[in-house]
């Protein structure tokens, strides 16, 4: 009878290794399927193992032997100093929200929906479909595949009010997700030292776009209802800004919604200044109580720039977004896009058209919207028990995350570190500021896995809170 476990017989090489000088040869797989009982299978996957570990290397035709032990000698990368010249200012880090954490703690930090939020089935499927399309052979065009062009400018057309031209699908520019257009476009439109208004707080990865661009950020006040318009007219009056990013539905990470009123003056605004509105619909499909009605939707003369990305609605593995842009804004954008990236994957935009296109979407959009409902009630409800001194300004009606304002007192960074090493991963508020924060917050995600825990977790950080008291 042969013994299959080849761990035996790894563990039992690995002491005759290190007994052995390097470069000795090791037993023949017919000595070493008699001397361990096992298989000739299980003695190869075992020589497979050690050889992956870097223990032994193969000879075809001659043997395997012990592996020499190769001192890495210090590299000399000084020539690097003179070559990059002074330190750059300080560009942002990874984002808290993209950090992976083990399986076993409760995840509050991220900025992507659980997997039992998307649409598993329907990606599955619409992946092994596109492998069997012309999408897996050939490149797409640089603007993006037309049927999902089309399918962008209808989806934004359908909210246009009567007497407002819809968008063409040639508009449209497709992209590998949601932050290289953003670079784009800031480059395109704005430009390395001149000043683009953002709203404060923001999305980190507008920020840190912006920064790789080199563009001027410039903080306009915001809250849970929306920018402040005053302030907003000063910032375009004083800097000349031609260009100001905003998120009107569901804002991360506020979850501010702009009204009816807001948005008539904020187009007002920018078709006085000759300004563009950088539209980031991040959440159009995570509304709770509210559809969303894009910005864009209201403007024909191409002073809103439309993004909608579809990785975190669909799946985080297809990195696919929609820009619509308007005249020659829209040309010098698919003029970077080119030079960026030349064109994105066909198979992605197939897959993604082929999900979204689906009756089985609309399905799925409809039961989301409950899911998140519930899981933000929860999340809410267990902040207000175990965390009175924490204050939810805005309950949100759409998007994935909580904005929670602590007490002015609170050390944000050790409340983290304490946090996670009690198993609760949350993220400081710090990063959405483009200037200094203006209070204590953390950003909870009550989209991630897990809901179950979300009582425990709020427990956790109103005892690491009541330890700074």
């Amino acid at each position: 009878m042969y013994d299959d476990s080849s761990a035996r017989i790894v563990a039992g090489l690995r002491e005759w290794i290190a007994a052995a000088a390097p470069g000795a040869r090791l037993p023949s797989s017919r000595a070493l399927v008699a001397q361990y009982g096992a298989s000739p299978v299980t003695v190869q996957k075992a020589l497979r193992t050690l050889t992956s570990q870097g223990a032994v290397e193969t000879r075809p035709g001659v043997g395997t032997f012990v592996r020499a032990v190769r001192v890495a000698r210090p590299n000399d990368y000084g020539w690097q100093t003179a070559a990059l010249g002074p330190r750059p200012k300080a560009v942002q880090q990874l984002s808290r929200a993209l950090h992976s954490v083990p399986n076993d703690v409760i995840a509050l930090h991220s900025g992507y929906p659980d997997r039992e939020l998307l649409p598993e089935r329907l990606v599955r499927a619409a992946f092994n479909r596109a492998a069997r399309s012309e999408a897996a052979v050939t490149r797409s065009p640089a603007a993006g595949v037309p049927e999902l062009q089309a399918w962008f400018a209808a989806e934004l057309g359908a909210a246009s009010p009567v007497g407002i031209a819809p968008p063409a699908p040639s508009d449209v520019v497709v992209f590998p997700g949601s932050q290289a257009s953003l670079s784009t476009t800031f480059r395109a439109l704005v430009g390395a030292g001149r000043p683009l208004l953002v709203e404060s707080p923001t999305y980190w990865g507008a920020l840190l776009a912006a920064d790789q661009v080199g563009v001027q950020v410039v903080p306009v006040p915001s809250g849970p209802q929306g920018p402040d318009p005053d302030a907003l007219a000063r910032a375009f009056a004083q800097t000349g800004a031609r260009a100001f990013y905003a998120q009107p539905h569901f804002a991360n990470p506020t979850g501010a919604r702009w009204s009816p009123e807001l948005s008539d003056e904020v187009l007002r605004m920018a078709r006085e200044h000759g300004a563009y509105v950088i539209e980031d619909d991040w959440a159009h499909d995570f509304g709770i109580t509210q559809d969303v009605v894009p910005l864009a939707a209201r403007d024909d003369g191409g002073h809103v720039v439309y993004l909608r990305s579809l990785a975190k609605c669909v799946s985080p593995a297809v990195r696919v977004a929609g820009l619509v842009a308007r005249g020659p804004a829209r040309e010098r954008i698919l003029a970077g896009a080119q030079a960026e990236s030349m064109y994105v994957s066909g198979m992605l935009q197939t897959a993604a058209l082929d999900v979204v296109t689906q009756p089985a979407w609309r399905t799925h959009l409809r039961g989301l919207r409950q899911q998140l409902a519930a899981r933000r009630d929860l999340l809410l409800g267990a902040l207000r028990e175990h965390v009175p001194a924490a204050r939810v300004e805005h309950v949100p009606q759409g998007g994935l995350n909580l904005w929670v304002r602590f007490p002015d007192t609170t050390d944000t960074a050790r409340l983290v570190q304490d946090c996670e090493a009690a198993g609760v991963v949350v993220a400081a508020g710090d990063e959405w500021f483009p200037a200094e924060p203006t209070g204590a917050y953390l950003r909870l995600n009550y989209s991630g896995p897990n809901p179950g825990a979300f009582p425990e977790g709020a427990r956790v950080i109103g005892e690491m809170l009541a330890r700074q008291a």
